[in-house]
């Protein structure tokens, strides 16, 4: 059972001052509803443009004023009728194409620009319909019945003003919204010379960048340029050192003649200086930007594979072993693997060069995070002295010891190793103690900032059987509550901390329910809630409000089907959503047997479409009700006018074909635990009247068929 709109003014157009009177009326109601001034200016307006044409085309018509406190959120309803000869050229006035002498048409697209829905039939046999609509503010005061009878009592003490009068105040607005326009136009002319200024600035803070940039671009080409000569003219005579080396060793050999111990150090020098040359090559290029990192997935455990057999040649010292831990359970690394190589490279080869003893270890460890990796390569070496462990990282460093005379080095293999590292996005730290050891540690992202980040995806997986519920929360210990309220029910959460992410999640994945707190983060989500009314896409989803707020009226009024209160009680609040959201239940049939009317109006509210619903105002008629039509739920009144409450139970149970039919007692008395106990072995459940709520009705009435 539900009730239509609530009507708050009827009037009859038949002269000039019945438009004005229409104007003025329109303006009054629209206060009287919370609307700003703003508001009731464009709904006034509205009104006054329709109910001209009406008059001037079809000489008289009526326009009602109503109210729909039913609807989700309320609305007000504007309804103009005629009984004319129709609008011609309708579907031209619609879409702006149609241009008349007379101005009409203007008017009609006017109006539907100001409100929310307009709606207009028109033929020439019955005249023009038009339904115009404006949902009433979120934050104005829920439309009650007393409110309602408020209003009208307003509407009717207020006598209306004259013509005279009505112009003055129409040219009062006017003047107004000029007023108003040229304090826009003289900011507007401010914002503009403010910001003629800043161009100006901006011109010149560009000429001068542009200046810079072209000297930056310059020095990088000179530098790129000299890269380039160098790369050619200092390899070239140092490639052909080693290579006259070689052929002197190898005629040497071939002849069977001892090589010269000169030559052998000719050949070592160049291979030093070969090796410094690309160091420097490299170095210069990753401070120049001209290193370019290739994003590619790199297995972790192939990577340590390779540098397996490419650095055991280099163990020509028997006492050192060189060991790599098992990295098959970390995931794919997503950045580039030749510098990763190039980076374990230096640091294992420089750990073999100084360990006389003892061994290399390699490893690799997926940070608490997630999103990081950490390299390690420890020796049991000579060690680093603390003082020493930052220079370590700048160019051409080394640290004096007997070692470091025996092999050779350039001292760039660790600062290029640090910046590789940082262009990689991640950083390169040591730890160690002079004579026990050093720990070399490289922490790499994952997943490199270059790489294509993966299309936006729910890391989320339905679950087979089970009903996704949005559950819009900005407390992680209240998504951590859900889980184990809808543990082992057939619902599952999906946790949205803000209403970006809410309505994000709205656009991948249906729910069959919205779980909606009113603050989030400070803000309000009453908005998301009129979305979601509003949205073709969403409108049938149930919501249910929880929050701390004593906001109910509002949550109700504005298109919740339910609202809790934290904490939320767990056995109602899965009676109510499975009420909501079993597809069934349409479908399914309530029969109400209640002789007061206001308690079936209440319980019509609460229920609110969600079953089909008949009422009954007396037991006689609610068992002829209840053998010709079968219902899936009885609610019962006790205090019945004839056959009382108690008679029609028995003769429910004493009939075959509605003695399984459950029945819930919607009692109006006080009831103590004794005679609640006795009315339970009789029916399903009891409600008493003072505790009715739409979530108390919808939970037991989903606990008694069982769902």
């Amino acid at each position: 059972m539900s009730t239509g709109p609530a009507s708050l003014l009827t009037l009859v157009i038949r002269h000039d001052q019945d438009v004005v009177t229409a104007r003025q009326r329109a303006g009054t109601i629209a206060d009287l509803l919370g609307f700003d001034s703003g508001e009731q200016t464009r709904i006034a307006t509205a009104v006054s443009e329709i109910v001209r044409n009406a008059f001037r085309y079809a000489g008289a018509g009526q326009v009602e004023f109503l109210v729909d406190r039913g609807a989700q959120p309320q609305t007000l309803i504007i309804r103009v009728v005629d009984r004319g000869k129709g609008i011609p050229q309708l579907e031209r006035v619609l879409n702006g194409s149609y241009k008349s002498s007379t101005g009409m048409g203007l008017g009609i697209t006017g109006a539907r620009r100001l409100m929310d829905e307009f709606q207009i039939e028109s033929t020439p046999a019955r005249g023009t319909r038009i339904v115009m609509r404006k949902v009433l503010p979120p934050r104005a005061p829920v439309l009650t019945e007393a409110r309602v009878v408020t209003i009208l009592r307003t509407i009717r003490s207020h006598q209306p003003a004259g013509m005279a009068e009505e112009f003055q105040r129409q040219n009062q607005e006017l003047l107004r919204a000029l007023d108003e326009l040229q304090t826009r136009q003289e900011e507007l002319v401010r914002l503009n010379r403010e910001l003629e200024d800043t161009n100006r600035g901006v011109v010149a803070l560009y000429a001068e960048l542009d200046e810079k940039a072209d000297h930056l671009r310059r020095a990088d080409e000179l530098k790129s340029r000299f890269l380039s000569n160098m790369t050619h003219e200092f390899r070239t005579p140092v490639n052909s050192i080693i290579g006259l080396c070689n052929l002197i060793v190898e005629d040497r050999q071939r002849d069977g003649h001892e090589v010269e111990q000169e030559v052998v150090y000719i050949r070592k020098a160049a291979e030093q200086l070969g090796e410094l040359v690309n160091d420097l090559l490299d170095l210069a290029k990753v401070e120049a930007g001209k290193t370019p990192v290739r994003p590619a997935p790199v297995d972790v455990s192939k990577l340590f594979g390779a540098l397996r057999g490419m650095l055991r040649p280099l163990l020509l010292n028997q006492a050192v072993a060189l060991a790599f831990d098992a990295a098959d359970d970390l995931p794919a690394l997503i950045t580039d693997e030749a510098k990763v190589s190039q980076i374990l490279r230096n640091l294992i080869s420089n750990a073999l060069k100084f360990t006389e003893r003892g061994e290399v270890r390699v490893g690799a460890a997926l940070a608490t995070n997630g999103k990081h990796i950490a390299f390690t390569v420890s020796d049991t070496g000579i060690g680093i002295a603390p003082e020493d462990q930052q220079r370590i990282f700048e160019e051409f460093t080394q640290i004096e010891h007997r070692l470091q005379r025996g092999v050779r080095g350039t001292g760039l293999g660790l600062p290029l190793s640090k910046r590789l590292a940082e262009l990689l996005g991640g950083t390169i730290s040591v730890s160690s103690e002079a004579g026990i050891g050093s720990t070399f540690s490289v922490t790499l992202p994952v997943r490199h900032s270059a790489a294509e980040e993966p299309a936006l995806e729910f890391d989320w997986r339905a679950e087979p059987g089970k009903r996704p519920v949005l559950v819009v929360d900005d407390a992680a210990d209240e998504h951590l509550i859900y889980e184990k309220l809808l543990k082992g029910t057939a619902f599952q959460i999906y946790p949205a901390t803000t209403i970006e992410q809410a309505e994000h999640a709205l656009g991948v994945i249906h729910p069959a329910l919205v779980l909606l707190d009113i603050r989030l983060r400070g803000a309000e989500s009453w908005d998301l809630l009129l979305r979601l009314r509003r949205d073709p896409a969403t409108d049938q989803i149930p919501v249910i409000v929880v929050s701390a707020l004593d906001e109910r009226e509002r949550a109700l009024a504005l298109g919740a089907q339910a609202y809790f209160s934290k904490p939320v009680p767990r056995r109602a609040l899965l009676d109510t959503m499975d009420a909501l959201t079993t597809s069934s239940s349409g479908s399914m049939r309530v029969l109400l047997v209640e002789d007061e009317e206001i308690s079936r109006y209440l319980i019509a509210q609460a229920l609110d479409g969600a079953y089909q619903l008949t009422a009954c105002a007396d037991a006689e008629a609610g068992l002829r009700e209840a053998r010709a039509h079968a219902a899936d739920v009885i609610l019962l009144d006790l205090m019945l006018p004839g056959i009382t409450g108690w008679e029609m139970l028995d003769a429910l149970r004493e009939d075959a074909s509605t003695r399984d039919v459950p029945v819930i007692i919607v009692s109006g008395s006080a009831l103590d635990h004794a005679g609640r106990a006795h009315l339970l072995r009789h029916a399903r459940d009891v409600i008493s009247k003072a505790d009715l709520t739409r979530e108390r009705l919808l939970g037991a009435i989903a606990a008694a068929v069982g769902r």
